[in-house]
C-alpha cells in the first residue's frame, strides 16, 4: 500500500521533546546486550499506525530483524531502502523482515530467514539479543522487532526486486531525540501522527526514515533510556 500523503512535506507538529542523548557509555555491544536480557520497568511508545488499522480485518504476523552493526568506529544500524515497484511500502526506509511462514519456527526464524532472502546477511554473523514490543502497522502488520548484534566480515547480496539500496546509521544519530521529528497527516475526520528521523546521504539529499521504522527505534531509545 502506497501512502495518500508525501511524508516529507507534512508540517512538524512538534518540537524536540527534550529528552537526552543516550550516554555514549550506553552505546554499546555490552549495555545493550545487558539491557535486552534485564529490562527495567518501562512503557513503549504508542503511536497512531496501531490505532487507524481497522483490526476486525484480521492483522498478518511478521517479524523483521534491527541489526546493529558492531563497527570498530562504534555501534551503527542496517537499513535498506525498499524498490519503488512493490505494491506495499515502495520506496521506503525498513529493516530486512517480512511475512512470518508456516516453515518458521518463531519471529527470530522469520527475521533472520527474510534478512538472508532479502540482503544475503548470514545468520553466522548475528547474534540474537532480545525483541522489542511487538508494533502495529497502519498496513496491518503485526510485527515482532528482533535486535541482532551483527560483527564485521560479513558480505551482503541484496535481492534487487525487494531492495534498491542498503546503508547505516550510526546509533548515537537514532538515539538522539534531538534528530526525532513528530509529523501529522490531516484530513477529513482523522489525523495520523508518526516520527521520523531524517538522516543525511553521504552525497546529497537525506534518507527519510519514518513511520513503523522510526517508531521501532523510538522504543529502542526508551529501552535503553529506562
Amino acid at each position: 500500500m502506497r501512502p495518500v500523503f508525501d511524508p516529507e512535506l507534512l508540517p512538524i507538529v512538534a518540537d524536540r521533546s527534550g529528552l537526552p542523548a543516550i550516554p555514549a557509555e550506553q552505546l554499546t555491544a555490552t549495555f545493550i546486550r545487558q539491557r535486552m536480557l534485564s529490562p527495567p520497568g518501562w512503557e513503549p511508545e504508542l503511536t497512531d499506525e496501531s490505532r487507524i488499522y481497522d483490526r476486525s480485518r484480521g492483522l498478518r504476523d511478521a517479524a523483521v530483524l534491527v541489526p546493529i552493526i558492531a563497527r570498530t568506529t562504534g555501534l551503527s544500524v542496517m537499513l535498506t531502502m525498499r524498490t519503488a515497484h512493490l505494491t506495499e511500502h515502495a520506496g521506503q526506509i525498513s529493516f530486512p523482515g517480512g511475512r512470518c511462514e508456516a516453515v518458521d519456527e518463531n519471529a527470530i526464524a522469520t527475521a533472520l530467514r527474510e534478512t538472508n532472502e532479502e540482503i544475503g546477511l548470514d545468520r553466522r554473523f548475528i547474534d540474537i539479543l532480545g525483541c522489542l514490543p511487538d508494533y502495529i502497522t497502519g498496513t496491518g502488520y503485526h510485527v515482532r522487532p528482533v535486535v541482532g548484534l551483527v560483527s564485521e566480515g560479513f558480505t551482503l547480496s541484496p535481492d534487487p526486486s525487494e531492495v534498491a539500496e542498503i546503508f547505516e546509521v550510526p546509533l548515537a544519530f537514532l538515539m538522539d531525540p534531538q534528530h526525532h521529528e513528530q509529523r501529522i497527516y490531516r484530513w477529513e475526520g482523522g489525523e495520523r501522527r508518526f516520527y521520523a528521523m531524517p538522516y543525511p546521504r553521504v552525497s546529497s539529499g537525506r534518507h527519510f526514515i519514518w513511520g513503523a521504522t522510526a517508531g521501532m527505534l523510538r522504543n529502542l531509545y526508551h529501552l535503553l533510556a529506562a
